[in-house]
């Protein structure tokens, strides 16, 4: 077999290239290259070996063919530790390489760019690359594959420390090259499903997740759990988009309730505000300003508010930002803070300013849980909560401010632990009962935080009523009306109740379980 050491260099993202490559040189490395980056290691004074020269092939097709080829593939996948394949390298003339350095055309980056067709993504999907990366990782054993410019200066140490790379370190260096090329087929599968003429199988047999880690976090939700936050490559919506201006860096906690208090704040068209602790609303009100919208979901629960994440929907501007500081918060999201608002708000160091993005992504559809073993996927209920289109059932009708709050308990409801009960007056929650296992503890759970302005609240609730114990407290407490699905076999007892204290009830047919 001909003697030497070959490293293979063919790389898109070109950070450290250079170095790496005068590095090899000095260990005793021959550099085989492709087209730019030739260039780049050539221009920079490095001995470099055309592909070309290797296959004795020109690069064809504008560059679509270039490395596909046995001088250039039987070079990585030779198995060094058979006789017989090392006597057909020699027979052939072809030199094995020893190390690969390859990472693959910026697909992410080209479909994120504004205005972008579907012929410049299509131009941007390697093939060369992942196939050099899948040979020379399937063949660890001899070759070792680098996808990670930041893996160079390791490597480097380590050949000039041991000669060579160990194969502990070939056999991690190869699982990175599978899962980036996996990442990688993912992601442009996952663009190709999201044009608007492919029709893809909602739930497909096999299911493919790009995602890109954003940030290592510094703990799960508690201390002695580990946690990260991932995002779809090239997200330009939600939190992966999001903007921090000030603060600390966000927590496990701190992104799961934003999420909470983000989708919920969403739904609404007037000025309003989100508080959230542990993923539950807590209080939420809206107003013709987002001052009077804060103080009304402040004033809606001013002790669970209190190290809470706070989301508006509507810019934050001086007289919010001056309610703001007088509490404590861990985040406070919005679409925008005025200059004035963030002198005000710099006063609080700590709290964590997000400046959250329009959402443009109409793909963002779904929800994902893990379970044992396995994953949930559901579509996400997008539909915006009428709850005029319900029936009412009652002797009495809603009064308009009635309907207007039983649409804004919906709403929140929607987006609370089941079991769930929410009271609401003038577009405020007063009392809110989450995630019990019974609806009546719901219920006194969301009463007795209301205390007195229970009285001529109305009442939301997530799933029908069993029994009509959970009415005769709203009854007691002085509630005026009340919006639930309906559905239950004992229905007409509650309606009986209402009728008997004058409440006016609506069936909607409209579930919100939230689990």
């Amino acid at each position: 077999m001909t003697s030497g050491r070959r490293a293979l260099i063919s790389v898109s993202d070109k950070r450290g290239i250079v170095e790496l490559a005068r590095d090899l040189v000095a260990a005793g490395f021959e550099i085989i290259s492709t087209g730019g980056t030739a260039g780049v290691l050539s221009g920079a004074g490095i001995p470099v070996t055309e592909a070309a020269e290797v296959t004795g092939f020109p690069e064809i097709l504008g560059g679509r063919v270039k490395t596909l080829h046995p001088h250039i593939h039987g070079a990585i996948l030779a198995r060094l530790d058979r006789e017989d394949q090392v006597e057909e390298l020699d027979r052939r003339g072809i030199i094995p390489f020893e190390l690969v350095v390859v990472n693959l055309y910026p697909f992410e980056e080209t479909i994120s760019r504004e205005g972008v067709t579907v012929a410049e993504a299509v131009e941007n999907i390697d093939i060369g690359g992942p196939t050099m990366v899948r040979a020379a990782a399937k063949n660890h054993a001899h070759v070792a594959i680098v996808v990670n410019p930041g893996r160079y200066g390791d490597l480097v140490e380590e050949i000039k420390a041991k000669g060579r790379l160990s194969p502990e370190t070939r056999r991690n260096l190869a699982a990175e090259a599978f899962a980036h090329t996996a990442a990688y087929d993912a992601m442009i599968a996952s663009y190709f499903n999201d044009l608007p003429d492919v029709i893809s199988d909602l739930y497909p047999r096999s299911l493919s997740l790009p995602m890109s880690r954003e940030q290592i976090l510094r703990y799960g939700e508690n201390p002695q759990q580990s946690a990260a936050f991932y995002a779809k490559p090239g997200q330009k919506s939600g939190l992966a988009a999001a903007r921090q201006l000030q603060g600390k860096e966000l927590s496990f906690n701190n992104l799961n309730d934003l999420n909470a208090a983000w989708e919920l704040v969403k739904e609404f068209a007037k000025p309003t505000a989100v508080a959230v602790k542990h993923a539950n609303p807590c209080g939420v009100g809206s107003a013709v300003t987002p001052a009077d919208a804060y103080r009304l979901a402040f004033d809606a629960d001013p002790v669970s508010i209190f190290g809470g994440v706070l989301a508006l929907n509507r810019p934050v501007d001086g007289d919010a930002a001056a309610e703001m500081v007088k509490i404590f918060l861990e985040v406070i999201a919005a679409p925008h803070f005025t200059e004035e608002a963030l002198q005000i708000l710099a006063a609080k160091k700590d709290v964590r300013l997000l400046l959250m993005p329009p959402d443009t992504d109409p793909n963002d559809s779904y929800d994902l849980r893990k379970v044992a073993g396995g994953f949930l996927i559901q579509s996400i209920d997008r539909e915006a909560v009428d709850v005029s289109r319900g029936e009412v059932v009652t002797g009495r009708k809603p009064t308009p401010e009635e309907w207007r709050d039983l649409n804004f308990a919906q709403t929140v409801v929607k987006h609370i632990r089941s079991n769930a009960i929410v009271l609401a007056k003038n577009e405020q929650t007063v009392g809110v009962g989450a995630g019990q296992m019974s609806r009546i503890g719901a219920a006194r759970i969301a009463l007795a935080q209301a205390g007195g302005k229970a009285s001529a609240s109305v009442l939301g609730s997530d799933a029908f009523f069993p029994f009509p114990d959970t009415v005769e407290e709203a009854a007691k407490a002085g509630i005026s009306a009340i919006v639930q699905p309906g559905g239950s076999l004992k229905d007409q007892e509650s309606v009986e109740v209402c009728n008997r204290y004058n409440i006016a009830m609506v069936l909607t047919g409209r579930r919100y379980f939230k689990h």
